[in-house]
């Protein structure tokens, strides 16, 4: 081997001593922001935007770095004053959890991100804090949080299809026709029929209409076609704004639709695979007494439930609790008292026995078909309850900001 010169040996120590004598890079450990007397440092900022990077987060990931971190200190202030603190082994399961997402195990994800130039413990204080605080929503706000399966059904209409679907926008007027008034009744309604005016169509509806719309001029709001009745698609379909329907014959009553829209939805409500509905029945027709009870019902109750204490002590067949599995075979009149209602919501106008009974009807539930592919009732159940959390960890988050002081953000 041939011998190093003596000059090569001492510039190759001279350059190692300089690179050892080279400053690492500098770290900020500096105070940048302050929440409540306790400090944000710049080394923490860095190492925030860092971990963004690694997560291919879009936006102004200084500007979302030092957000995030003024809420977590926010929040681990709020877990303190309760008493909350996560042990390592939570610790150990959130970020498992993180790691899960990638189809990665905890040593797998920590091993990347700090490739990335995130030091596991900047990881780790972010887990925990998202995993104590998810917990403390969920203990404190928890109960408060009620998903129906009203809910449910309202969220897989939504998703039954991407493509977006037929809404109407209608005004309603049904006249009490009893037998006696039944010519004066239809002579009123063919009048009506010839209407081209929504102005027109509102003042006959506060004179002859027997709904609760009445005080509004009829007016109804926006609701998919597919939940009004199939005999009466076509006709509504056929109409121009502002025209109105021919007379509709219903028991003990007429009905009259006028036309004031129609747009494109946001999806395509599909068919109910069932309704589950209410009838509560009033002696009376469409008589003011008769009326005046179904207000007050209407005040009484809150949901379908509520109506059986409503009919205890009547005589058997006042209330009548239907869920339809087909829906087409629902009585027309009552399908289309159903058709704009939600969940809870109740009308009457609908009349039986020849126009001597009122009917107040009450939606309780639209059931639909799970969309192919679509996960079951239940997660979709805790999806929504999942989101509702979050608003109230939301709502919580600007109220501890409201009354922090934070200074340097």
């Amino acid at each position: 081997m041939r011998p190093t010169h003596p000059a090569t040996r001492l510039a190759r120590l001279a350059a190692l001593l300089l690179l050892l004598a080279a400053p690492l890079p500098a770290q900020d450990f500096s105070p940048a922001i302050v929440v409540n007397d306790d400090a944000i440092t710049g080394w923490e900022i860095e190492q925030r935007v860092r971990m963004l990077e690694a997560f291919n987060t879009p936006g102004d990931l200084g500007e979302l770095a030092r957000t995030g971190l003024v809420e977590d200190r926010l929040k681990a202030q709020e877990l303190a004053r309760a008493g909350i603190s996560p042990s390592e082994e939570e610790v150990d399961a959130a970020v498992a959890e993180f790691a899960g997402r990638a189809g990665l195990d905890p040593d797998q994800f920590v091993a990347l991100l700090s490739e990335a130039g995130v030091d596991p413990r900047s990881f780790r204080d972010f887990a925990a804090t998202g995993a104590a605080w998810r917990d403390y929503v969920r203990a404190r706000f928890g109960r408060a949080v009620e998903v129906t399966d009203a809910d449910v059904d309202a969220r897989l209409a939504r998703e039954g299809s991407e493509a977006a679907g037929v809404e109407v926008l209608l005004s309603e007027i049904i006249i009490p026709a009893p037998p006696a008034e039944a010519a004066q009744a239809q002579a009123i309604a063919e009048g009506i029929s010839r209407m081209t005016s929504e102005e027109a169509f509102s003042a006959a509806a506060r004179e002859y209409s027997a709904t609760p719309t009445r005080d509004q001029g009829g007016r109804l709001p926006w609701a998919p076609l597919t939940q009004y009745p199939p005999a009466l698609r076509p006709l509504l379909l056929g109409l121009a704004p502002g025209e109105v329907t021919p007379p509709l014959p219903l028991q003990g009553a007429v009905a009259l639709l006028q036309l004031r829209g129609v747009r494109e939805g946001p999806y395509v409500a599909p068919e109910p695979e069932t309704v589950d509905y209410a009838v509560l029945r009033i002696p009376g027709g469409l008589s003011e007494a008769a009326l005046s009870e179904a207000r007050a019902v209407a005040a009484r109750v809150d949901r379908c439930d509520d109506l059986y204490d409503e009919a205890r002590g009547l005589p058997e067949g006042t209330l009548l609790r239907e869920e339809a599995a087909d829906p087409a075979a629902i009585p027309p009149d009552v399908a289309l008292a159903l058709a704009t209602l939600d969940p809870d919501e109740a009308t009457w106008g609908p009349t039986a026995d020849g126009g001597a009974t009122l009917l107040f009807v009450m939606l309780c539930a639209r059931a639909y078909p799970l969309p192919e592919g679509a996960a079951d009732r239940e997660a979709v159940a805790n999806a929504i309850r999942g989101e509702r959390l979050a608003q109230h960890s939301d709502v919580l988050v600007a109220d501890l900001r409201a009354r922090a002081t934070i200074v340097g953000e």
